[in-house]
């Protein structure tokens, strides 16, 4: 029987559409998601309310602040799901179980502050209010970048508005798809298995035997445990943490340090002890193995076989700058500076910059930037080839979508025209118009993805493009631009995944539609405020050498793009003349990459070709950069251990503490980093231990981001 459950696991990881019935028959899903429902369970409770809207305003303004942090994790949803269960539990316990009545004039509904026992409806509504509430809204970059590096000063209604109107577009975009990604069974969304087996945890009967420790138990024990842990790699003894230890016994030998290290390197010292690192590009423990497995092998491919190559054969001029870096520079090695290419209304001065210096990517970056352009035409084409009699049937059947969506769409669409118009932000309504076009046209491929591996398809690339193209010189229009369509797709991702959640406990989807509605709404407002006080009291934000590394890396990777795309523009980044140039046959060499391995299995159907994904492979690595080569060989050596080895030997072990383990971890290290920076670090300047374990790996050429080849005195020559 176990084995038999690990074959279908395999066919779960892989074939998405053979099956469309409800009853799902891959045995992570049954392990993970009851068949029993009470129909008459409270669902929207003013307790949940007070509970939910609490914790998503606190890891609202956690996560916020973890934006502007390296390394950091992040407070996610199973964190509040853990933690929301002993409030309710203890609510259901001492506040009054009396009904009121409201006046005839305000309705005359009846409500309770105690309806009953805390149940799994309420809490899984909290869940769902913080899996879209509590994330850092991508438009503050967009902000941050417009006052750190443009010098535009913005006020708080603005950042408001503009946060609000990115934030709640894309609701409306995800209730037009769940005929094709929350109905069929096969769409299983694994990282709502996660969500689902805490809940049942908690909710259900402990089917231990006397004697064994229960899940909840286990998760207490093990977030104390990462709790106290990471004080050393986090405070005490650093070093464990940027674990270069390769680049410690050659500290001065340049190559080594970019192949092995971890702050500018690759990576491929492998080790580190802190779970920040692990984790910064999610739990290696929520993804299914055979998405680990492509991720690592386009990481390898990519990052450790074809960057080197190119750097160390200086293509592109790739030698004169660092491996690994999320900074453009100029010609003279220094960081990117974008005042001298701006005129006095903060456009592009096509003189100075002829005068000053083209603008240089890194290789990561530049590798990245390749990958991104192939993705943009491979993922419409391995939908339409894997999932294109999926959505012709769900075409045959299609209902109108409800008018909530609609209405949702719309209403916040003419919010950011509002936006764009009263705070003359130079951003015309056609572009608003192919901004939310970008969405609506990736928001099922994208689905497919999120619902297969529990990562989603980005924008970034043509949310750059097309502005940079018809907004030329202009990189606050073209960092609007590519906020809203950016965040419009990822909203909508986020809804349509719990929507699914809210499938599989049973919920009702307007309730899951109004928790989301109001808990983004609001949190809106708070990160805002938060962001707002983080600028004006910590000192040296966003600056490289942070003492509490706030360098700020997302809006580092942003200032980036704006400065590639939206003010030097993609024709003369990536035009004729340009040596970025090849780089735009990779969207021909994309649109044909899923061809052959289709074709192959549909020649062979049993052949192991019909497990390849190409988006996948492609679409993985995107987090470099800010993230480092250490983020994926780590990641995915603890993945290798739990998801492979774990999973083979022990899978009743696995299926029980799995997903429990990594929500401890996550758990335990956020609480510890919190700790350390609001009593160590913060007060008064902080307290500073100076010795080995806290320096030795400050003193090596990868702490120092140094290159392989010296530039010339007199800089590069002007192209």
């Amino acid at each position: 029987m176990l084995e038999e459950s690990r074959e279908d696991s395999i066919k779960m990881e892989f074939d998405f559409d053979a099956v469309n019935e409800e009853d799902s028959p891959f045995p992570e899903v049954r392990a993970s998601v009851s068949n029993i429902d009470d129909p008459e369970m409270p669902v929207i409770t003013l307790r949940m309310w007070v509970i939910g809207l609490i914790l998503c305003m606190v890891a609202g303004s956690m996560n916020v602040f973890f934006n502007f942090r390296q390394p950091a994790p992040s407070i996610s949803p199973l964190v509040l799901l853990i933690i929301s269960y002993p409030i309710g539990k203890f609510s259901a316990f001492v506040l009054p179980i009396t009904t009121y009545r409201l006046p005839r004039w305000l309705g005359g509904m009846e409500f309770s502050l105690n309806p009953g026992p805390w149940n799994i409806k309420e809490h899984v509504l909290v869940y769902i209010m913080a899996n879209v509430a509590i994330g850092p809204p991508y438009a503050i970059n967009a902000i941050v970048v417009t006052q750190m590096n443009y010098h535009v000063n913005v006020d708080y209604w603005f950042s408001v508005s503009l946060v609000v109107a990115t934030q709640l577009t894309g609701f409306g975009l995800a209730g037009m798809c769940r005929r094709f990604l929350v109905r069929p069974a096969g769409m299983v969304w694994p990282q709502n298995l996660v969500a689902c087996t805490l809940l049942n945890t908690l909710h259900a009967e402990d089917e231990d035997q006397p004697g064994g420790v229960t899940r909840y138990r286990y998760f207490l024990l093990v977030m104390a445990g990462a709790f106290f842990f990471f004080f050393i790699p986090g405070y005490l003894f650093q070093a464990l943490s940027m674990f270069s230890w390769v680049c410690w016994i050659v500290p001065n030998n340049v190559p080594v340090n970019q192949l092995f290290g971890v702050n500018s390197g690759l990576g491929m010292s492998i080790l580190t002890f802190d779970w920040s690192q692990i984790a910064w590009i999610g739990s290696p423990l929520m993804y299914p193995w055979w998405a680990e497995a492509h991720i690592f092998f386009g990481f390898v491919l990519f990052f450790w076989i074809v960057t080197p190559a190119m750097y160390y054969t200086n293509t592109w001029d790739l030698a004169y700058f660092p491996l690994n870096d999320d900074n453009p520079y100029d010609r003279f090695g220094n960081y990117y500076n974008v005042s001298r290419v701006l005129d006095s209304s903060t456009r592009f001065n096509v003189t100075a910059y002829n005068e000053y210096s083209p603008l240089y990517l890194p290789a990561t970056y530049a590798m990245t930037y390749l990958l991104a352009f192939a993705l943009s035409t491979c993922v419409l084409v391995h939908t339409a080839l894997y999932h294109g009699r999926s959505l012709l049937n769900g075409m045959k059947k299609i209902q109108v979508p409800d008018w909530w969506y609609i209405v949702f769409f719309a209403g916040f669409f003419l919010m950011m025209v509002v936006v764009v118009e009263v705070w003359h932000t130079s951003v015309p309504v056609w572009a608003l118009l192919l901004a939310a076009f970008l969405p609506a046209l990736y928001v099922l491929p994208s689905g497919f993805i999120f619902a297969m591996t529990g990562q989603g398809i980005s924008l970034n690339l043509l949310a750059q493009i097309v502005p940079g193209t018809l907004l030329a010189g202009n990189p606050v229009a073209n960092m609007i631009f590519k906020a809203y369509s950016v965040q419009t797709l990822t909203e909508a991702t986020s809804f349509v995944q719990d929507l699914k959640l809210g499938h599989y406990i049973k919920v009702p989807p307007r309730a899951t539609f109004l928790v989301q509605a109001v808990g983004t709404l609001l949190a809106s407002f708070v990160q805002v405020g938060v962001k707002q006080w983080m600028f004006d009291n910590v000192k040296d934000i966003c600056s490289p050498d942070q003492p509490s590394y706030l360098t700020c890396p997302h809006n580092q990777v942003y200032f980036t793009a704006s400065a590639v795309w939206g003010l030097i523009g993609p024709t003369r980044q990536f035009g004729a003349g340009s040596p970025y140039e090849p780089e735009l046959y990779a969207v021909i060499v994309g649109a044909f990459l899923p061809l052959p391995f289709w074709l192959w299995q549909r020649r062979y159907p049993n052949s192991w070709v019909k497990f390849v994904s190409t988006p996948v492979v492609l679409n993985g690595v995107s987090y470099i950069p800010p993230a480092g080569g250490i983020n994926y060989s780590a990641w995915f050596a603890t993945g290798f251990v739990f998801q492979y080895l774990v999973r083979k030997r022990n899978f009743a072990w696995w299926s029980k503490f799995n997903y429990i383990t990594s929500a401890a971890l996550d758990s335990g290290t956020v609480l510890s980093l919190l700790v350390i920076f609001f009593t160590l670090e913060f007060p008064k300047g902080g307290i500073v231990i100076n010795w080995w374990g806290n320096e030795v790996f400050q003193n090596t050429a990868d702490w120092n981001r140094l290159a392989w080849k010296s530039i010339p005195s007199d800089g590069l020559p002007l192209r």
